[in-house]
């Protein structure tokens, strides 16, 4: 999962969300600067992730993406099923996305001081661009993995990535749905 559903499945608590969210760029386990619920939310964001990688119906959505895009069909599933929480985030919250996409960003930049350098680096584009909000769109989802084919360090072909969405749309969506229904269980389960 990427930025919006490690966000969102953690609950109403600033701090694990903080960790959650950032979890990515950070190393080892020891984070002095962290208040106990961050460092939960940076553990919560690796269990999302093993949980993730390892979910038969993720499997299948990597599968038949690997020919095409290699070693960086990981990273597109996550980017199709964040497009996929955003697009039927109505089903998921009741807080309007633009609403809570702001409530995202205000709670990082509160933080900036203690954030790795890594997000330091790529959150002001996200905010400004408002990545959350446009994940849900065609156009937002274009110009997130424009970005990404362009900062791989091998050609990646993420460029295109779009236009398989398109052609299995329903397909994707429905392992979306079956996945994303487990997650929120198991992530109900870690945050509680």
């Amino acid at each position: 999962m990427n930025f919006l559903a490690h966000a969102y499945l953690s609950g109403n608590n600033e701090d694990l969300l903080l960790g959650n969210f950032i979890a990515d760029a950070l190393k080892g386990n020891s984070f002095p600067f962290f208040t106990p619920d961050m460092i939960k939310g940076v553990q919560v964001h690796r269990m999302i992730d093993e949980y993730t990688d390892s979910h038969p119906v993720v499997l299948e959505s990597k599968k038949r993406l690997r020919p095409h895009f290699s070693k960086y069909a990981p990273v597109i599933v996550d980017i199709f099923y964040d497009h996929f929480l955003a697009f039927h985030w109505k089903k998921y919250s009741d807080i309007p996305l633009a609403d809570y996409t702001a409530h995202v960003y205000a709670i990082v930049d509160k933080h900036m001081d203690i954030l790795p350098e890594e997000v330091g680096h790529f959150f002001p584009y996200m905010k400004k661009n408002d990545w959350l909000l446009n994940y849900g769109n065609m156009e937002g989802l274009q110009r997130v993995f424009n970005g990404m084919s362009r900062r791989a360090s091998f050609v990646s072909l993420m460029e295109e990535a779009p236009a398989e969405l398109q052609v299995n749309y329903n397909l994707y969506q429905e392992e979306f749905f079956v996945f994303f229904e487990d997650l929120r269980l198991k992530a109900k389960e870690w945050v509680s």
